[in-house]
């Protein structure tokens, strides 16, 4: 009996220690960051279209089906809805990622129209291509940004541009 408490102890031991509640997984437990989840970034824009739009920020939220949608404190100047698109991972090692998505772009109507109610007509649409870097703790991120406009007829127009953004993950 003297000889089997001792023994006992030790695995008990051994076995809390190895299953310790908030330790480190060991490496090949670890997962590399993701993408998936909601975001708030600051954009800083160099040229273009939307240079003039300063504190511009982003909302997005990347779903596991790898659609994406993202929408800015901008979407009320002019009324525009959010944007919608897709990602995909770059690098096998799940921290480099390139989103693409598309928003509709607005123009008031004429003045006496507008009175009336016309409102805001659709104009075009805008498209934006962005490479994602997550940092190792998948809680932040970098990214640069190139945007392009396309009038209602789906031409190119002048205003496209390029930004660059950092990102934090929304979370409690």
């Amino acid at each position: 009996m003297r000889r089997a408490l001792p023994l006992a102890l030790v695995g008990v031991l051994a076995a809390c220690t190895a299953q310790a509640p908030g330790g480190p997984a060991p490496a090949s437990q670890v997962s590399p960051p993701s993408l998936i989840g909601t975001w708030r970034a600051a954009i800083d824009v160099k040229s273009g279209a939307f240079a003039t739009a300063k504190g511009l920020e982003f909302m997005y939220v990347f779903h596991a089906d790898r659609t994406m949608t993202e929408s800015s404190n901008y979407d009320a100047a002019p009324p525009v809805p959010p944007a919608y698109g897709v990602w995909r991972s770059v690098t096998g090692d799940g921290t480099v990622f390139e989103a693409k998505y598309e928003f509709f772009t607005t123009t008031a109507s004429p003045a006496d129209q507008f009175k009336a109610g016309a409102g805001w007509l659709p104009s075009g649409r805008g498209v934006f291509t962005e490479r994602i870097t997550v940092a190792p703790a998948g809680r932040t991120f970098t990214s640069t940004i190139r945007y392009q406009l396309f009038d209602a007829k789906g031409a190119t127009i002048e205003g496209g541009g390029e930004a660059t953004g950092r990102g934090v993950r929304l979370d409690f």
